[in-house]
């Protein structure tokens, strides 16, 4: 569900409060505006931080758009027995 038209995009009063250039945002539900344009911002996505520079195409996003909390899964990507190399053992005296 969106917000309502009439309450206006969210986002945390820290984020106003900040004059770094490059700061950690916990708060991924926030709405990126026009006055962030330029800054690099680190956003947590649940277990680290994923680093991004803030563009005019990102402007009226959320920051949980763009650190995504999800891992790739690498099922299919097995190498096989024949294509690895096996390592001889040495014997340690």
């Amino acid at each position: 569900m969106t917000r309502s038209v009439w309450k206006g995009p969210f986002a945390d009063a820290c984020l106003f409060k900040r004059k770094k250039i490059r700061w950690k945002i916990w708060s991924r539900r926030s709405c990126i505006f026009p006055q962030f344009v330029g800054c690099y911002a680190e956003i947590h996505n649940g277990k680290g931080f994923v680093a991004l520079k803030i563009t005019e195409e990102m402007v009226g996003h959320k920051f949980g758009e763009f650190a995504s909390t999800r891992k790739t899964s690498f099922l299919g990507k097995k190498a096989s027995p024949s294509k690895t190399k096996i390592k001889p053992i040495r014997k340690v005296r």
